[in-house]
């Protein structure tokens, strides 16, 4: 594979990250527990969206094909997504979605800071700008996951059970292969070993501020860069793209 390509790849998987998480949170729109946490996540929400409107942008560059953001978010079948499973899996009660944003935003904010010294001005410039954004959002987050798991003794029950369902999903976040392998070499992309020891090291932290146990579940092998998805996938990307796909030619 050519550097190039796998640039590309990158940081395509990057936006479908971002656009899947965005849209699960988009879900949540008037579903909050109470009134701040509502305007918050729907803040959230936009600042993932936006996100992935960066990095299908900057794909579209690197292309040269004449493809825009919505044509990569809209017209692309689901086994041409790459993001990781842990973004797409349902929200759940609440518990579900504070334990799914602070296993994934732990890592994502590393991602991210490596990123703003790759060599890939564009790549850089992006990531600059989304790892302040996700820096507030895992503070907001992190003060959830203690609130709930050192709560009551319902809420402590609750979110550990949310730990356990998600906790196989995180092995894939440190699963790279050669599209990953590539960008490290190419163009200073992240180690994902490093990031897995400084991720484990700082979630087990954050657990036992939580109250709460690591999960001794096996990681499975997950291949959603790939383009292999759970059944969750398949509903949220058809409500996702089908205004597009029903009305191709509509404009705003």
């Amino acid at each position: 594979m050519k550097p190039e390509d796998a640039l590309l790849a990158y940081t395509l998987r990057l936006g479908d990250t971002a656009l899947v998480l965005g849209q699960r949170l988009v879900e949540l729109v008037t579903h909050g527990p109470e009134l701040e946490e509502e305007l918050a996540n729907a803040n959230f929400a936009l600042d993932y969206i936006g996100q992935a409107r960066m990095f299908y942008s900057h794909a579209a560059a690197l292309e040269g094909a004449g493809r825009t953001e919505d044509d990569f978010a809209y017209l692309r079948d689901g086994q041409q997504f790459g993001n990781v499973l842990l973004v797409e899996q349902p929200n759940g009660d609440f518990g579900d979605t504070i334990v799914r944003q602070v296993l994934f935003e732990t890592f994502y904010i590393r991602q991210l800071d490596t990123l703003t010294r790759c060599s890939d001005p564009g790549l850089a410039g992006i990531a600059a700008r989304a790892v302040k954004e996700i820096r507030y959002h895992l503070r907001h987050g992190l003060q959830w996951l203690v609130r709930l798991g050192d709560g009551t003794g319902e809420s402590h029950a609750r979110v550990q059970a949310s730990l356990h369902r998600l906790w196989p999903y995180c092995g894939e976040l440190f699963a790279g292969d050669d599209v990953d392998e590539i960008v490290g070499t190419h163009y200073g992309g992240p180690d994902l070993s490093a990031i897995r020891e400084q991720w484990e090291h700082e979630v087990h932290a954050l657990l036992a501020e939580a109250t709460l146990e690591v999960p001794d579940e096996p990681w499975m092998n997950a291949a959603g860069r790939q383009g292999v998805h759970t059944e969750h996938f398949g509903y949220l990307i058809a409500e996702m793209q089908f205004l597009k796909r029903a009305y191709p030619e509509a404009t705003w």
